[in-house]
């Protein structure tokens, strides 16, 4: 517990470090991230579509992982989790028969339009090690944090000490920090867990609440955090 309250303080001066490489990140690796909605009535119907198109997606040139997420609570809410070892491989993906297939087939269902926000790693493993194999039950945590440009510098050495006192927490199966390539100030949080009781674990954790504690103050907006369910 000392080790992961010094990992985490060390981002509140303006000279830091970190006490092990947990930000490592694979050269050229695209990651996407999307949100799209649909009414209630279609969520099912929304949610087989994208469960085939993952499958679909998978299969190409390039990809690195292609996760499709349905919210817990709000079935109708979903999230795609893309990573691809280049720009040209996403960009095939993007042009592909089963991409356009897949977003006119949704677009019917749609209550609000498809939100698909480009992103760099900011503090992720390697993609090229897998690391443990996420359980059925797992629950899956996006959350979408944004701070005021001002502290846009101390807002991404807080996440990234987060994540660095988080990996190797009990129950965690994955845990990584992107930041939004249109907005730098904008980051998107992935975690993994094995159960609800693991998430439950850390976010009741010492140095879960001292995070939170130093990053309302520069938050540009609410901590958006959201539980989902893998589908594919």
């Amino acid at each position: 517990m000392k080790n992961s309250w010094l990992a985490l303080l060390a981002f509140f001066p303006f000279t830091f470090c970190f006490t092990h490489p947990v930000h490592a990140q694979d050269s050229g690796v695209v990651y996407i991230v999307s949100y799209f909605e649909t009414t209630r009535a279609d969520a099912s119907k929304a949610a087989e579509l994208a469960r085939q198109f993952a499958q679909q997606s998978r299969k190409d040139d390039g990809n690195v992982r292609f996760e499709v997420l349905q919210r817990l609570e709000q079935p109708n809410h979903f999230a795609v989790l893309e990573a691809w070892n280049s720009k040209s491989a996403q960009s095939t993906h993007a042009a592909a028969a089963h991409t356009s297939e897949f977003r006119q087939k949704l677009a019917g269902l749609l209550r609000s339009p498809y939100d698909e926000r480009p992103h760099t790693a900011l503090a992720v493993g390697p993609s090229s090690a897998a690391g443990k194999a996420a359980p059925k039950d797992a629950v899956y945590v996006v959350t979408h944090v944004d701070v005021i440009p001002t502290e846009k510098d101390k807002g991404i050495q807080a996440v990234q000490a987060l994540v660095d006192s988080t990996r190797s927490s009990a129950g965690n199966v994955r845990f990584e920090a992107l930041q939004q390539n249109s907005r730098p100030n904008h980051m998107t949080v992935v975690e993994v867990w094995n159960d609800a009781k693991a998430l439950d674990a850390h976010g009741g954790a010492a140095e879960t609440k001292l995070f939170r504690e130093k990053l309302t103050p520069m938050s540009g907006s609410l901590y958006d955090e959201r539980l989902y369910r893998l589908l594919n």
